[in-house]
């Protein structure tokens, strides 16, 4: 994608000049694939620059959607955007760790979603904010599903993009605090390469577990598969 100072949405802008993650097709993939349906109210952890938020907001046109960010200049540009939006009125943007955010508040939500931080491994971004919001040193994954768990609901659940190596600690974590997998998508990029992420849906209840799996374009790079252009094709322009 184009890392320009905005990203045209249909139906939003996303003005990302000083944040240190752009817009990206983690945050698209997971805000498309997501099921908002009876969630009366959102939680979006990291909001970055408020992209999941807004894309619950006009998939969802009853819910009040909360939203918190650790990393202040990406918070001002949700702040931005959000305000620009026509669903400001539902949308509530928090600057703070979600650490603290799951001690100060007492809320219960339908639905937990994040693009969370994973690359726990590797070498770090150059830049510290850059590298906060992608390695999952500031929040690790249990403790987001854990802290996640004891703000859900009775019907909650909890949608989460992860890259693929992550499956056997969210399937444990899972286990430990006595959520399901209900839906699961693995994401491959192309026919020639393996898949590189997973889209992840936990809720209270044992059920059977949807699965499937997404591959994003052809062999020609921007040749995107239906099965793509369909999932993400209420907000992409090009779609």
């Amino acid at each position: 994608m184009p890392r320009n100072n905005y990203f045209q949405f249909k139906q939003f802008r996303i003005i990302q000049e000083k944040s240190a993650m752009k817009v990206g097709m983690d945050g698209v993939l997971i805000g498309a694939w997501t099921d908002v349906s009876n969630a009366e109210r959102i939680l979006d952890i990291g909001t970055g620059t408020g992209l999941i938020a807004l894309m619950m907001a006009q998939k969802n046109s009853l819910a009040q959607i909360d939203a918190i960010e650790i990393d202040p200049e990406a918070f001002a540009e949700a702040v931005q955007n959000i305000q620009q939006s026509q669903w400001f009125e539902r949308i509530h943007v928090e600057l703070g760790l979600f650490q603290e955010f799951t001690q100060q508040t007492s809320r219960k939500y339908d639905l937990i979603v994040s693009n969370p931080p994973f690359f726990s491994n590797g070498i770090k971004a150059p830049l510290e904010i850059r590298a906060q919001a992608r390695h999952s040193d500031s929040l690790p994954l249990e403790v987001l599903i854990s802290g996640a768990a004891n703000m859900l609901s009775e019907k909650g659940r909890i949608a989460l993009v992860l890259a693929i190596e992550c499956l056997p600690e969210i399937e444990e974590l899972a286990v430990l605090n006595k959520l399901f997998i209900s839906r699961l998508c693995r994401v491959k990029p192309n026919p020639l390469k393996p898949d590189f992420r997973i889209l992840i849906e936990l809720a209270w209840e044992e059920c059977m577990i949807q699965e499937e799996t997404l591959m994003i374009e052809f062999e020609k790079h921007h040749d995107y598969t239906p099965a793509y252009k369909e999932l993400t094709r209420e907000f992409y322009l090009k779609f």
